[in-house]
């Protein structure tokens, strides 16, 4: 089983920027594809970005240009660095790891974007 751990949430201003760091561990071997998704207050949980073991990254339109997903040497800790961060950004964001199998999901970190 794969265990995910977020962090580096917090409350910063409009136009500010935040990393958020995710760790995995456990049966790492066989995840094909890490990702970040949030959830903001009566909405939807949404993609935000997604990397795979190659480095090949994907991104929700919203936030092309500000955000940027990647990985350490060790493909088990992958970063979400957010610039020009807006209101909107807003949400509960959490880590994904996919295998075969099964999703494997973080407990999720707040990140709260003040006007």
């Amino acid at each position: 089983q794969v265990q995910l751990v977020e962090s580096g949430g917090g409350l910063v201003q409009a136009g500010g920027s935040l990393r958020l760091s995710c760790a995995a561990s456990g049966s790492i071997f066989s995840i094909n594809v890490m990702g970040w998704y949030r959830q903001a207050p009566g909405k939807q949980r949404e993609l935000v970005a997604t990397i795979t073991r190659g480095g090949s990254t994907n991104y929700a339109d919203s936030v092309k240009g500000r955000f940027t997903i990647s990985r350490a040497n060790a493909v088990n800790t992958v970063y979400l660095q957010m610039n020009s961060l807006k209101p909107e950004d807003t949400a509960v964001y959490y880590c994904n790891a996919e295998t075969p199998t099964y999703d494997a999901w973080g407990q999720g970190t707040q990140v709260t974007v003040s006007s």
